[in-house]
């Protein structure tokens, strides 16, 4: 049986909102704390107590690098920009000249932050102990407790300035502290590093690669080999063509996730390709395009599915008649496997059943449309 801990980490990976970087940089800074068993880690009752300083300076060490980067490294979806990153580029700018990354992480942690620098540092400082408390720390978790500051909770400190040195140690005794429950601290603890990625077996990998090479080779290049897709861009464009191609035969087009009549319509994969490369005919369904984009990569709750079964069967047997070869041979390959017996139809009639392999790491909910929409269940949230 798999601890429910766990599987709430995996939803909130999985299913937490992901419009910015913030929740991903949050989790890797609070397991790369516990990972170094720091000594400012304690314990109250049923939950751990970590100094918020220490959570600033990860974020400084990780965000530097990608907002120095001369190639762009996106960490927020569309135009707007980190809330951060304008005192964080000034810090940057700063440091150029006298050393760059290397030289800020030596003031930080030994020499103290130049007393010139100081106004700019402090100004980061604050505006990224906002953006964390009042942003990740305050959703995180709402895939599984739809309550705010479900996991963590936050005790502010005092934020006086000093004419001391301003390091590692003024930012864990200025910024107070954070605590989530000690059963998240056991399993950071234990399963932390693969939840990074520095004991995955992708990561390990990739590094016997490069250590049992005799030529130069990077861990990047070695990664990105180990997760290059057999699919391609034109295999889906292909894809999609085909089966506009039979909705163009059929006529009229129907939203699958709210049944609204379309004259406008998206291919979408139900299981998002940016989660599982699977590019076959059964899982592109047409989807109206507000709804495709508020979708993005999660997945359609089991009740949504079985809400729209009678919609997804349509189509389904309305491709099987374009591209049976081929629809059939998928269907029973990627969902069906021995429940196929040349009647994919009535094995299909149980889909949500059958999906239900898909749900528990993947599923999440799809946004719900406003206004009177066929196929809601009444009282029911999202889809």
């Amino acid at each position: 049986m798999i601890d429910p801990i766990f599987a709430n980490i995996n939803k909130i990976i999985e299913r937490d909102s992901k419009a910015t970087t913030y929740k991903f940089a949050l989790l890797r800074g609070v397991i790369d704390i516990i990972q170094d068993n720091s000594p400012y880690i304690r314990f109250s009752d049923d939950r751990v107590i970590i100094p918020t300083g220490l959570l600033l300076e990860k974020w400084l060490l990780y965000y530097y690098p990608i907002l120095e980067s001369e190639t762009l490294i996106p960490q927020i979806n569309g135009d707007i920009n980190l809330a951060f990153g304008v005192q964080f580029r000034k810090l940057i700018n700063d440091y150029r000249s006298l050393g760059g990354f290397s030289a800020f992480y030596n003031d930080l942690s030994n020499k103290g932050i130049p007393t010139l620098l100081q106004p700019d540092f402090l100004g980061l400082s604050k505006k990224l102990y906002d953006t964390i408390t009042r942003m990740p720390m305050k959703y995180i978790g709402r895939s599984v407790n739809k309550e705010f500051y479900s996991i963590f909770k936050c005790e502010p400190g005092t934020r006086k300035l000093t004419n001391g040195s301003i390091d590692v140690a003024y930012l864990i005794h200025t910024y107070g502290t954070f605590s989530i429950p000690v059963e998240y601290y056991n399993s950071f603890r234990v399963l932390g590093s693969f939840i990074n990625g520095q004991d995955s077996i992708l990561f390990k990998w990739a590094q016997f690669s490069v250590n049992a090479s005799h030529q130069p080779l990077s861990l990047e290049k070695v990664i990105a080999g180990l997760l290059r897709s057999p699919i391609t861009e034109r295999d889906v464009r292909e894809s999609k063509r085909i089966y506009r191609s039979a909705l163009k035969k059929e006529g009229k087009v129907y939203c699958v996730w709210t049944g609204d009549l379309l004259t406008k319509y998206d291919v979408d994969h139900m299981v998002p390709f940016s989660i599982w490369k699977n590019n076959d005919l059964w899982n592109l369904l047409p989807s109206g395009s507000r709804i495709n984009n508020k979708k993005k990569d999660k997945i359609p709750s089991v009740i949504r599915i079985e809400n729209q079964s009678e919609l997804i069967l349509k189509y389904w047997n309305l491709i099987n008649e374009c591209q049976p070869v081929r629809f059939q041979r998928e269907i029973k390959i990627s969902l069906l496997g021995d429940k196929y017996n040349n009647d994919w139809q009535s094995a299909g009639q149980t889909v949500p059943h059958v999906h239900i392999h898909l749900i528990p790491r993947y599923t999440g909910d799809v946004p719900r449309p406003q206004g009177g929409v066929r196929g809601v269940i009444p009282g029911k949230k999202g889809y």
